[in-house]
This record gives structure tokens, C-alpha cells and sequence, in this order.
């Protein structure tokens, strides 16, 4: 059994406290949370003292971990389709290459504090990994495919690689707007009505998206040419690709929509007349790299929706730590509370996959990992700002 004490204990469902104590036992479990006020003057356990903020462990709610290969081998801010084209290009690799990169991802990510993930998957080659894993991981079997007579295949496909997951946690999801035609779309909700959890996918990364659901305009003619597609089915709609595609999505599940890039107050707006479980993710540093600009966040606070954080995939970021996105929203947004942030990369993310009885928050029973957070200024982060994980 081990006790910790803190500038500050945040258990994310109640409130800080100020030289708060921790106590957990071999296996981490939270045995106590204790506000030394309420301490009787005889209490004289050993405690190890830290500085700085104990918080649970982070929850990455969107990663591609078998693209960790591609690690500084993708051009900055060159936009979202000349991003995937370049992704397309760099897929088929050395298998061996491409899963000592997926392994050394995972132990970056337990080095970083994180004790969960919602990770997309296009291929097995993450299966075993994750297996042996000491983090939790969620794998969404992502679908691509925006010509409505190869719906079906498609869709057969991902369910084919759903059963090499099984029997770990997965389920089907569709890409973006841009790559999933409305009959996978439907395929999709069909299925996931039935049952099969959560939904999460990239949503408005950049304007381009919506001058292509808005008018059939802009960069995505060009990839469905690169591609050799014919996109003749396709007709504009007149309203931005959210829009258009919400109705499309299932009401029984959990659905993340990601990255949020030119996503709206209208938008939002739009979201709220709909009967649909909406959770939101921001991947700040993958933004950045891809399109030199941030989503509009403090237009989501306040709404009613989770908000989550994630990292992206090694392909658009520097690194996977939560931390990291924590400094980049707070350096942009300097009105977002450090405690708000952490709510967001901790409990939130457990609640949206749906691990919040074990992970998110400091509570006796649970086993959500301890973080150690050092070198704040005050409560704010600062580029000295490091996590370090005590269990």
C-alpha cells in the first residue's frame, strides 16, 4: 500500500484538494482520498510528498496507432487532402517496421500517463499489441468507401476484421463525410442500432469539407481524382457536412465526433435538434500540424456535450501525451481552467468509453492510474509543465 501527498488532489468528481492524500494499494486500486483538515492529530501513516497536481490517468480517446511508423515522415501544414494522400502513399511498409513503431507508441503513451485509448484501426496489425497491453484500448474498425455500390463489400470487410479484434473491446465506425457514402452510412447505423457501441468520426478537419457538402467546390475533387473515383452520385447539399450526414448516424450509441476544426455555433445549433448521444474531441496538435489552425473551443463549453481530448496518430503529432494538447488549448485559450482540462482528458473520456466505473476519476474502488503533474505556474501549465505517472 502506498500514500501520496499533493499540492493538490484532483479527483475530477469532486472538487481539488489543497495537500490532499492519496491511498492506493498494490494493484492500484483507490483505497482512500483524504483532506488533511479533516485528519485527527493522531494520523501519523508514511506518505510520500510530491509536488505539484495528482490527477487521474489520461484517457487518448483518438489515436491511429498503427500509423506510428510516420513519425516526422509527413509534411506540415499542407492541408487535410494532401495530408491523406501522403498517408495513402506511406501505408504499405515494412510489417515488422510498421509494428515495432505501433509497440514503442503503446509504451510512450504508459510513459505519458495515459491508461486508455479509443484507437482506429484500418488493419490487424495492432491486435497483438493491444493484447499484451497495459493500457485499455477501444479499436474502432474504421470504414472507407464513398461509392455507394461498393457499400456492402465494404461494410462485409469491416466486419471481417471485427472478429479478429473480438474478443477485445471494438466496434464499427465510419471515417469522415467525405470517404463514407450515404448507403455505408446506412449500413452502419443499421448495425449499430442493433446494439454494437460507439461511434467516432473525423468531423469538419478543415473548410474544404464543407464547401464540398455545401456547393461540390474545393481540394476533394481533387483527391476523388487522384484516386480515379467518379463522383458523378454525389450532389451538393447545401448545408455543411455535419449537417448533412447527422441524420445519417445512429440514435442508440455513443457517437464522437473529432478534431472539430471548422465546426460552427450553427452547427452546434443544429446538433441539439437532433436525438443524437454527441460527444466532442479535440486533437489540438494534430490541427496544427495538418492545417495550421485550432477549432473555435470555447463555442463548445457550455452546451451540454462531453468534450474529450485525444492525441492523433504520430503521423500528425510530435508525440502522444495528453499533457501536450492539455498546453497547446490553454496557450490558445487561456481562459480554460487547468482543472477543466483535466476533466476533459480524464473522466470525460472514460464516461464516453464507457470505462468511468474503473478509470477517470480518484475514487475509493477504482483503479484509474495516478498522474503526477509538476512544474505548473500556479495552477496554469507552462512549457516546464511535466507528467510524470506514480501508478
Amino acid at each position: 500500500m502506498k500514500s501520496f501527498k499533493a499540492d493538490y488532489i484532483f479527483p475530477v468528481c469532486a472538487d481539488p484538494i489543497k495537500n490532499g492524500i492519496v491511498t492506493v494499494d498494490d494493484f492500484g486500486k483507490i483505497i482512500a482520498v483524504i483532506d488533511p483538515s479533516l485528519l485527527p492529530e493522531t494520523y501519523n501513516a508514511p506518505v510520500e510528498q510530491v509536488n505539484g497536481i495528482i490527477c487521474p490517468g489520461f484517457v487518448n480517446t483518438h489515436c491511429h496507432l498503427e500509423l506510428s511508423h510516420l513519425r516526422e515522415k509527413v509534411k506540415q501544414r499542407t492541408g487535410l487532402v494532401n495530408f491523406i494522400i501522403d498517408i495513402q502513399k506511406s501505408r504499405d511498409l515494412d510489417s515488422a517496421m510498421v509494428l515495432d513503431a505501433a509497440a514503442r507508441a503503446d509504451t510512450e503513451m504508459y510513459e505519458n500517463g495515459i491508461v486508455a485509448v479509443g484507437d482506429i484501426s484500418n488493419t490487424n496489425s495492432t491486435i497483438a499489441i493491444k493484447a499484451k497491453s497495459k493500457l485499455y484500448y477501444h479499436s474502432f474498425i474504421e470504414t472507407f468507401g464513398f461509392l455507394p455500390d461498393r457499400a456492402i463489400e465494404v461494410f462485409n470487410n469491416a466486419l471481417a476484421l471485427l472478429n479478429e479484434f473480438k474478443p477485445q473491446s471494438c466496434s464499427i465506425t465510419p471515417h469522415a463525410p467525405y470517404s463514407v457514402s450515404k448507403e455505408l452510412f446506412k449500413l452502419i447505423q443499421k448495425y449499430s442500432d442493433t446494439g454494437h457501441n460507439l461511434i467516432s468520426i473525423h468531423n469538419q478537419e478543415c473548410e474544404d469539407e464543407n464547401k464540398f457538402y455545401r456547393y461540390k467546390l474545393g481540394s476533394f475533387n481533387d483527391l476523388y481524382a487522384q484516386f480515379g473515383m467518379d463522383i458523378t452520385h454525389f450532389k451538393p447539399q447545401a448545408r455543411n457536412s455535419l449537417q448533412s450526414i447527422l441524420p445519417l448516424l445512429t440514435t442508440r450509441q455513443e457517437i464522437l465526433l473529432v478534431h472539430n476544426t471548422c465546426t460552427n455555433l450553427k452547427d452546434i445549433y443544429f446538433i441539439k435538434r437532433f436525438d443524437r448521444k454527441i460527444h466532442f474531441c479535440f486533437c489540438p496538435n494534430a490541427n496544427l500540424y495538418i492545417e495550421g489552425v485550432l477549432p473555435k473551443i470555447e463555442l463548445f463549453i457550455g452546451q451540454g456535450y462531453n468534450i474529450t481530448l485525444g492525441t492523433d496518430s504520430l503521423a500528425s503529432n510530435d508525440k502522444l501525451c495528453i499533457l501536450s494538447e492539455m498546453r497547446t488549448i490553454q496557450e490558445k485559450f487561456p481562459s480554460i481552467s487547468t482543472q477543466q482540462l483535466i476533466e476533459w482528458g480524464t473522466l470525460n473520456g472514460a464516461k464516453y468509453l464507457g470505462i468511468d466505473d474503473e478509470k477517470g476519476s480518484i475514487e475509493p474502488g477504482k483503479t484509474p492510474g495516478l498522474n503526477l503533474i509538476s512544474g505548473l505556474d500556479g495552477l496554469k501549465i507552462t512549457p516546464e509543465t511535466s507528467v510524470r505517472k506514480l501508478v
